[in-house]
């Protein structure tokens, strides 16, 4: 079997149900080896195939936004393996470069490596899936879509919402996941519901060396994707947790978001609101904050569609009276830019954004230039 056709049917296998838009690249590929064949090849366990993505930047900013020059992105690897017909593994490992490479003792290594994502998942049918691992949490559309590796989304930047490292969303989750699709009429109702460990001591990353009080935290999801609007999706989410820093007040964290999205590349429209609330154990106070986006592309129809110009607004509204979320700046955002696929597996995206944070009182500015691909 030809090791492209055996990748493309793990990929529909499990990442498929993950999100990642090689999905649909990789049905393609699965459906073209039945009709030529006559059946699907037989898999052998495990079968273990690997995924890679990175990225080369440059920028020229204003100093309190960033590095300026070139950097080397992410290099990150998928891993898929199929262990039986209704047991499957995803793995996700990011080697990310250090600004502080060979200073300090022991001198700092050059790259951090982290374990993104590791999920074991059985599949009892279409209707329920359980799994288990280290999640990117799935109350946020982008958070689950477009994983590590920057060619699978249009643009350079994530929205600051949803950025790795940042506070607003947890972006991991470790815990266990129950998920499923209803035809229901051709609506295809997909649900998740999960409990795991919440937010660690700092509170930007998942706790996976195990949770930092009694209280698990849990979350539910629901999307709908109608056959009758191809590319459209619409839902919500619920996650609860209990946040325990050392030294710190204890605080309950209830946060409710919704999404659309029309992915039809002619346009490509997403809309995501997410509300974050924070409430004292011990005492009255209560806080929310705000954040959204709206992004919109469309890929021309000249020159084999390789062009796609996108523009993307955000807003974050944090509330003076919260102090888990002391220190992240009020922000209005505008990011634009343009995406030029040199082939199907490789990418230059030029960008620039224009920012206004509370902080700072000022607009800051930036152009980026990024060329990602996937091997």
């Amino acid at each position: 079997m030809h090791p492209v056709l055996r990748l493309s049917t793990l990929v529909v296998v499990f990442v498929a149900a993950l999100g990642s838009p090689l999905a649909a690249q990789s049905h393609t590929d699965q459906t073209h080896t039945e009709q030529t064949s006559g059946a699907p090849p037989a898999i052998e366990y495990p079968s273990l195939k690997i995924i890679g993505f990175t990225d080369i930047n440059f920028a020229t900013q204003d100093e309190a936004e960033g590095p300026r020059g070139f950097t080397e992105g992410q290099f990150v690897l998928h891993f898929a393996s199929a262990l039986s017909p209704r047991v499957n593994f995803f793995g996700e490992l990011s080697f990310t470069p250090r600004a502080d490479a060979g200073t300090g003792s022991p001198a700092a290594t050059g790259f951090n490596a982290e374990v993104e994502r590791a999920i074991i998942r059985f599949d009892q049918s279409d209707r329920l899936k359980v799994s288990f691992g280290r999640y990117h949490t799935p109350i946020n559309w982008w958070n689950t879509a477009f994983h590590h590796g920057a060619w699978l989304q249009t643009t350079i930047s994530r929205p600051e919402m949803v950025q790795f490292g940042g506070r607003f969303i947890p972006v991991h989750f470790v815990g266990a996941l129950a998920e499923g699709s209803l035809p229901a009429g051709g609506w295809h109702v997909n649900y998740q519901g999960g409990v795991g460990n919440g937010r660690g001591n700092v509170i930007s990353r998942a706790g996976d060396a195990g949770d930092n009080n009694a209280r698990p935290a849990w979350l539910m999801n629901a999307f709908v994707k109608p056959d009758a609007a191809f590319g459209l999706q619409f839902g919500g989410s619920a996650y609860f947790d209990r946040i325990s820093q050392p030294g710190r007040p204890e605080y309950s964290e209830r946060i409710l978001s919704a999404h659309a999205v029309w992915l039809r590349e002619d346009p490509e429209l997403i809309a995501e609101i997410a509300d974050v609330r924070h409430e004292a154990i011990a005492g009255s106070r209560t806080a929310s904050n705000l954040a959204y986006y709206v992004q919109a592309a469309y890929r021309l129809p000249m020159l084999n569609r390789v062009l796609k110009p996108y523009y993307r607004f955000e807003h974050i509204d944090i509330s003076a009276a919260d102090p888990v979320f002391a220190g992240i700046p009020r922000l209005d955002g505008s990011t634009f830019g343009i995406r030029y696929d040199v082939s199907t597996y490789a990418a230059i995206k030029t960008e620039g954004r224009v920012r206004r944070r509370t902080s700072q009182g000022e607009l800051t500015n930036g152009l980026f230039l990024q060329i990602c691909f996937t091997f």
